[in-house]
């Protein structure tokens, strides 16, 4: 068993951490907050002694300054491998990389796909990037975690990813709030109208190959329903949300890039041709 440290003790790093302990690793902690503790754990004094007390070494912080504090007060980094499971962009995963190696230790950075309930359960995922060798070197230790998947040597390939899925969700909930706000406004019951409303996603998620492929293409020719379609729609959403004492705040940004893409000449074009109004 490879013993493990964990540096970061939030919700996140509680759950990691608890999760190497299960797994009977030998498990050392750090958090910056003294007091957190997580049973079976051993607890370091600092930064410096939690990482020389094992060759891994997860990093799950508030943000990219706290890992930038980590690496420069653990000292030398010879022989270790710094996973950072911390939420950042790819810049950032790229630029903590550059760090480690000066430090002399192996970098790898990580986007978790869960919430800290769902670690070493099903349906977890934990996207990595950056050395392969430090990757494969403890993929089994960090399969405990989550299914462990390998984007590729640039470091700030899982970050990216990470962020692009985040944004499909967040995206993805902003308009199911704006659903819900919806139906309640009405006076309808949001529970009865949650399974119709999951049922109506699904269906359309079954779309996204095929959108990805015009992506590819660059071919959004459309006989299904066209930009020019959706611009005469569009008003109604926003005119029956404010009829309904609500915001259309959510809605906007996309009537924006439908107006933008109809006058710049795309009407026939399917929804997908949103993708290139989205680049500057």
């Amino acid at each position: 068993m490879t013993s493990v440290t964990v540096i970061g003790l939030g919700l996140m790093g509680k759950a990691l951490a608890g999760a190497f302990v299960r797994a009977g690793h030998l498990t050392t902690v750090w958090n910056r907050t003294a007091g957190k503790k997580v049973e079976g754990a051993r607890h370091a004094a600092d930064v410096a002694a939690a990482v020389a007390a094992s060759p891994l070494v997860v990093v799950c912080v508030v943000n990219n300054d706290a890992v930038r504090q980590v690496v420069e007060q653990a000292g030398s980094l010879e022989g270790k491998v710094l996973v950072n499971l911390t939420n950042g962009t790819p810049s950032q995963a790229r630029e903590v990389a550059a760090l480690v190696a000066e430090l002399g230790g192996g970098y790898v950075d990580g986007g978790i796909m869960a919430v800290p309930q769902m670690i070493a359960g099903p349906g977890a995922l934990v996207l990595y990037s950056g050395s392969e060798k430090a990757f494969t070197e403890h993929r089994a230790t960090l399969e405990v975690l989550a299914e462990a998947r390998f984007m590729g040597e640039d470091a700030g390939a899982a970050a990216l990813y990470d962020l692009a899925l985040l944004s499909g969700m967040y995206g993805m909930y902003g308009g199911i709030y704006h659903a819900f706000a919806m139906v309640r406004a009405a006076g309808g019951d949001v529970r009865e109208f949650a399974p119709m409303l999951t049922a109506w996603l699904s269906a359309m998620m079954a779309g996204a190959p095929e959108a990805a492929g015009e992506v590819v293409s660059g071919d959004y020719a459309t006989e299904v329903s066209s930009l020019a379609m959706n611009q005469v729609a569009f008003p109604n959403f926003v005119e029956a949300s404010e009829e309904l004492g609500l915001r259309p705040d959510v809605l906007l940004p996309i009537q924006r890039l439908i107006d933008r893409a109809v006058a710049a000449g795309h009407g026939g074009d399917s929804l997908t041709r949103l993708v290139e109004m989205i680049k500057e």
